[in-house]
């Protein structure tokens, strides 16, 4: 099955608790089971009107993202005028998908909204400007974000690479610190008797596994030296 996002939109804060989301969620899935999609997820963009853009919508930016990261290329919605009433927005939102290659279908028309664009050679060729100023936009977000962690990484020694255990739970160090520490007319702690302390006390690694004697090796040597 072809995995998909769900996408649904009420414009006014009444309609949120009303039969509008119910309603557009059982047309998208019952599209869906009949057209072998499987959705992954409904995004529901709550008191939104038809008229504003995608910048001007939470739901859809945070959908956008997802499928940018996860691999989903396909959003069904119920109808047109659940992605937008304006027509000039609703052109804007489809070449913004379509310059993504995403597939946008109508669960209402059965009609793959962003082929039939594609197929209008006018819209393909606001489609692949839009490609190219949104590949511009990348560029320049990346080239901005690469400045600002030369910045950080001169002013504070450090910016990119995971955060060391110092830094994600200074309580565990002050343990290890404790346990470790050699007392006058004594013998400092094993490693062994170190680990099985921290685990008792409830201690875990950044993955919430308990510690092991590798883990904890690593620990004293990246973050106590």
């Amino acid at each position: 099955m072809i995995k998909a996002f769900g996408y649904v939109r009420v414009s006014g804060k009444s309609q949120i608790n009303g039969d509008g989301f119910k309603r557009q969620e059982k047309a998208i899935k019952e599209y869906a089971k009949a057209s072998g999609y499987q959705i992954e997820r409904i995004f529901k963009e709550e008191a939104i009107s038809g008229t504003l853009d995608e910048t001007e919508r939470p739901a859809f930016q945070e959908m956008v993202s997802a499928i940018l990261k996860n691999g989903v290329r396909t959003i069904i919605i119920e109808g047109m005028d659940r992605l937008a009433r304006d027509l000039q927005i609703q052109t804007a939102l489809i070449t913004y998908l379509a310059s993504k290659e995403i597939t946008l279908i109508s669960a209402r028309t059965d009609q793959d909204i962003t082929k039939a664009v594609m197929e209008d050679p006018m819209q393909k060729a606001l489609v692949q400007i839009q490609g190219v100023f949104s590949e511009l936009e990348k560029n320049l977000l990346v080239k901005k974000l690469k400045q600002a962690r030369t910045r950080k990484k001169e002013d504070h020694g450090k910016c990119e690479g995971r955060k060391s255990y110092q830094e994600l739970n200074p309580e565990l160090i002050a343990e290890i610190k404790r346990l470790r520490r050699k007392p006058k007319n004594g013998k400092r702690l094993s490693l062994q008797k170190t680990m099985e302390s921290l685990n008792e006390s409830g201690f875990t690694t950044t993955s919430g596994k308990p510690f092991t004697l590798t883990t904890l090796k690593n620990v004293i040597y990246k973050s106590m030296g």
